[in-house]
Parts: C-alpha cells; structure tokens; sequence
C-alpha cells in the first residue's frame, strides 16, 4: 500500500490510530525498513529453564477457564489475586500481593503495565530477567516488555523484543506445555502489531495467518483468540478496509464477553469503536468511546483512557476529551512511561 493512502487512512480514522498503529506513514524511510528487524532470531538470549515448569502451567490452564469461579479460591490464594489483576475483574487493584516465583512476577508486570504503572512493571520484567525463568515465561515476559514499547510507540524497539520472545522457544515440534503455546502465538501478534506499526501491513498479515492455527478453537487460548482478533482488525484499518476491521473487532468483543477480563473487554470495544469511526456513523464511535472512557476511570486502566480520549477527541473535538487526554499523558510520563513522539 503506498505511503500516502495510509496516511489518508489515518487521518480518516483520527487519533486513536496513534496507540494503534502509531508510527505508520510519518516517515517513508520506514519502507525501506529490513525484514531482519522481525526476524525470530534478532537479538537471542540464552534463558535457562530453573523454575518448576509444573507451576507455570498449572496457571495456564487456570487463565484458559472462562469463569473466574475456576481460577479464584483459597486453593490459589495470592496467585488467584494476581490472575484476577492481570485477566480478570480487578485491574486497577493496588496494592498488588507480592510474587513468590517469575510467573507471579510476570502477572503483577502485566497488572502494572494495564495500569500504566510503566516504570513498575518494567522493574518486575527485569527481576525475571535475573532469575533465570524458564523459556515459556522468559518468552511471555519479553512480550511484555515489547507490549510496554509498542502501546508508547516504540515499535522497532518492540520488535526486537517480540523476535527474542519467539526465539527463546525454539522450533515447534510436536506437543508443547500450556505455556509454551500461549507464549508462541503472543510474540507471533506482538510481531505482527510491530509490523503494522512500521507499515509492514503485510508481512503483519503473513505473521498473523502462521498464529492463528496455533490459537484455532482452544478454549484456554482465549486470550490469544482476542489478540488475533485485535491486530486483524488494526490492519484493517490501516489498509482502509473498515468492514473487515469492524468484523474482527466484534470478534473480539464477543469473545471478551465470554471471559472475565476486563481489560480485554474494554480495549476490545475500543478497538470497535475506533472501526466505527472509520464508517458512516461516527456517533456510534463517539459513544462507544466515551462508555470506555468511564469503564477506564472506574477500573484505574489509564493507558486505554487516554487512548478512549484521542478517539473521542479526534472525531468529536472538545475541551472535556482533550483535558482528560492531556491529563492521562502526564500521569503515564509521571508513571515512567516515555512516548516516542511523531
């Protein structure tokens, strides 16, 4: 697609696009960027596997049940406190239980990062980093980090963290742990979403037909089924094809409905309302936008707020959008969050 039709594609579809797709179409030097830069073997660490692997997959197949009755109780104590944080209907606790092991580590990263929280997460990142986690959580934690980039809009930079994500799980060869799976289709969107954020549109669709056979209908994939629905609909986008980006992003609000995560939940209508914007009833995107933006406030997600509040600005402009905008900008610069400015 030429440079200049995804620029008038952004421009169509308003802010929001830039926690989207946010460095698309500023810069034509990113065409010329090297298929290296998403290559699974950029960047490869060596992880060593010295944690119980039984562990982590117990939580896996506990994030995979679709009701929080099966992943809460006095059996999983903290553990259940920290799914529900990071999965689940608390996203905004604080404070959060102290981890024990790397996979708890990495369910408070995710809660910090949903909460903006960028500086603290990237601190519980680290500390995995330094204990040596096994690949299925060394993978999902380098996701993250690339997750914590690209929302900031640092998709380059991401990507070298999605392809060492790939890379610390090897080849695929016949069955694999929960976690190993669930890791493998994260670094596989999180590529495809850094491709599309350097206007590689195809090359993200390419990453994102090699996942979804890995997702197919699991059930505890449930998260990787959104994922895959959300990055299919953010290419849509950008590629000026706003059924199919309605179709995905209704996808993955239906699929989010089923879940009890309410993060997912609010980025998935989001994302629907960011497809509406594209259509022929921007109202329907300025409502949908503005019922996140109170969902955000109720729950403490200031990353999707302040995304809620560039699309409810970008097409209807008003002092109440812009200032809630501003505002959440500040609080993620004050948080250790550093925006890559277009």
């Amino acid at each position: 697609m030429r440079w200049e039709g995804v620029a008038r594609v952004l421009s169509v579809r308003g802010p929001v696009l830039r926690f989207l797709v946010n460095a698309i179409a500023t810069n034509r030097t990113l065409n010329q960027l090297p298929d290296s830069i998403f290559d699974s073997t950029l960047q490869y660490v060596h992880v060593d596997a010295t944690i119980d692997k039984r562990g982590a997959n117990r939580v896996f197949s506990g994030l995979g049940a679709p009701s929080g009755r099966t992943r809460t109780g006095p059996t999983l104590g903290s553990v259940g406190t920290l799914i529900n944080a990071a999965f689940g209907d608390l996203p905004g606790l604080a404070p959060l239980p102290a981890a024990v092991d790397n996979t708890q580590l990495w369910l408070r990263a995710v809660a910090l990062g949903g909460q903006g929280r960028y500086a603290a997460a990237r601190t519980e990142l680290l500390s995995i980093a330094r204990r040596r986690p096994s690949s299925g959580v060394a993978s999902l934690a380098l996701s993250t980090e690339a997750s914590l980039l690209r929302q900031l809009g640092w998709h380059r930079l991401a990507a070298g963290f999605d392809g060492r994500a790939l890379t610390v799980l090897g080849a695929k060869g016949g069955e694999e742990a929960a976690v190993q799976t669930a890791a493998r289709c994260d670094a596989l969107t999180g590529l495809a979403a850094d491709a599309l954020g350097c206007g590689r549109l195809a090359l993200g669709s390419a990453l994102l037909e090699r996942c979804a056979p890995l997702v197919g209908n699991d059930p505890a994939l449930w998260r990787q089924r959104i994922r895959l629905n959300w990055v299919s609909a953010e290419i849509a986008l950008a590629s000026g094809d706003a059924a199919t980006a309605r179709r995905h992003a209704s996808a993955a609000v239906d699929l989010a409905r089923d879940a009890d995560s309410v993060r997912h939940q609010v980025k998935s209508d989001l994302l629907l309302a960011a497809a509406f914007s594209a259509g022929p009833d921007p109202d329907a995107a300025v409502d949908l936008g503005e019922q996140v933006l109170d969902r955000c406030a109720e729950h403490g997600l200031l990353p999707l707020r302040w995304a809620a509040a560039m699309l409810v600005n970008g097409v209807r402009p008003g002092a109440e959008a812009a200032a809630i905008r501003d505002d959440c900008r500040r609080q993620i610069s004050d948080r250790g969050g550093r925006f890559r400015d277009l």
